[in-house]
């Protein structure tokens, strides 16, 4: 079967093993075709010798993260991502016979991301049933408190755009709020993308629909015109807007890819415009958590640290990095898988000891908090502290 992988890309991994440490599935299961060696065999043989696309292929496939912590470590610059989204997309297009595959309900799902009105609706109808106990909390990736209305962002300017998104601005939209503060203090004014832009497309990327995934792509950058920083609050947004150029190969969409910041990227350079901390406030201590597309992705995990060391102790995990096991819808999708992994970085956490955890990512937020932590975004430990007393100001 023809997988459609760059074959210069597939033949560029070396089977050294060295991204075996880095990868989360092997890690907690020390089997080889759940690794990014084992899976870039098993792509060589159904490409180049004619392999059956049998259950343990879709099934390594569909088991990793796509965390792409195996790329930094491998001294090729194996891309496995790529490797890994065009697989997948080659199997949503092209289901193999006799073979279980995604099912229907998978697609439909993605489908509700790109309409706004429908995905909050459905999150309403969700935190109701909250409410009256139907549905636990634990249940689908889902905060512990879903919100029945969600408060306008308000533009304050055009300097910057924020990117709001789907899933999070229906979930967690008073992080973007937070987040919005916190450029104000800055005095940026501040745009929002809103239903213009409604989804990203990084979801439908990952689970291999690749023409929806364009589609969106296009209707994203149509929706933001100008030359204003596109500011992303969310990791896995942020990394997807900054890929849309190689995804396009258009310079209309390189153009607009270089126009995406993480928001901690622009404060960092920033800096001097944010306000100090209130006086009389101690300084609390915080744990980062690095979204894998934050730091394997967009290499961009730095500038949270120094934007959170305004204001806050930055802890550091000892665990280098590694994936927490959310992975977009990951946690939803493969929930044993999910919970072993979030199990080492819950250890990690632990012996750290700081009381609350940052993490830039609304997955893996929610992730952690389902694991028992008191994970936030960032910039919500700092605009607690500037406008809500302390990072414990909650």
């Amino acid at each position: 079967m023809d997988l459609r992988i760059d074959d210069d890309e597939l033949a560029s991994c070396v089977s050294c093993g060295l991204c075996l440490a880095h990868c989360p599935t092997f890690r907690v299961t020390g089997v080889e075709m759940l690794s990014p060696r084992g899976r870039i065999s098993a792509m060589r043989a159904v490409q180049r010798e004619d392999a059956p696309v049998d259950e343990d292929f879709v099934h390594a496939m569909d088991t990793c993260v796509q965390c792409r912590g195996c790329e930094p470590a491998c001294p090729s610059g194996v891309p496995f991502g790529h490797l890994i989204e065009a697989t997948r997309r080659t199997l949503a297009e092209h289901p193999p016979r006799g073979v279980r595959t995604a099912p229907w309900w998978r697609r439909v799902a993605y489908r509700v991301l790109e309409h706004p009105r429908l995905l909050r609706a459905g999150s309403s109808a969700l935190a109701l049933a909250q409410r009256v106990r139907l549905v636990p909390s634990t249940r689908l990736g889902l905060p512990a408190r879903l919100p029945v209305r969600r408060a306008p962002l308000a533009p304050t300017g055009d300097d910057v755009v924020l990117f709001t998104g789907c899933v999070m601005d229906a979930w967690q939209r008073e992080v973007h709020a937070a987040v919005a503060r916190v450029l104000a203090t800055t005095g940026a004014g501040v745009a929002v993308s809103g239903d213009r832009a409604p989804c990203c497309g990084a979801l439908h990327e990952h689970a291999g629909l690749g023409s929806r995934a364009h589609l969106l792509a296009e209707r994203t950058i149509h929706a933001l015109p100008g030359d204003a920083p596109i500011l992303v609050d969310s990791a896995g947004c942020g990394a997807m807007l900054k890929d849309y150029g190689r995804l396009l190969g258009t310079d209309e969409a390189r153009a607009f890819s270089a126009r995406v910041r993480d928001v901690h990227e622009w404060l960092a350079e920033h800096l001097d415009d944010l306000p100090a901390a209130p006086s009389g406030i101690a300084r609390a201590r915080v744990t980062v958590q690095d979204p894998c597309h934050l730091r394997h992705v967009q290499r961009a995990h730095m500038p949270v640290r120094t934007v959170l060391g305004r204001y806050v102790d930055v802890v550091e995990l000892d665990d280098d990095g590694r994936c927490c096991g959310a992975g977009g819808a990951y946690s939803v999708l493969q929930p044993e898988l999910a919970r072993d992994i979030r199990a080492r970085k819950l250890g990690a956490i632990e012996r750290a000891g700081a009381p609350v955890v940052a993490s830039a990512n609304p997955g893996c937020q929610l992730h952690l908090c389902a694991g028992g932590v008191d994970a936030r975004h960032p910039l919500v430990v700092v605009d607690d502290i500037l406008h809500g007393g302390g990072a414990h100001g909650r």
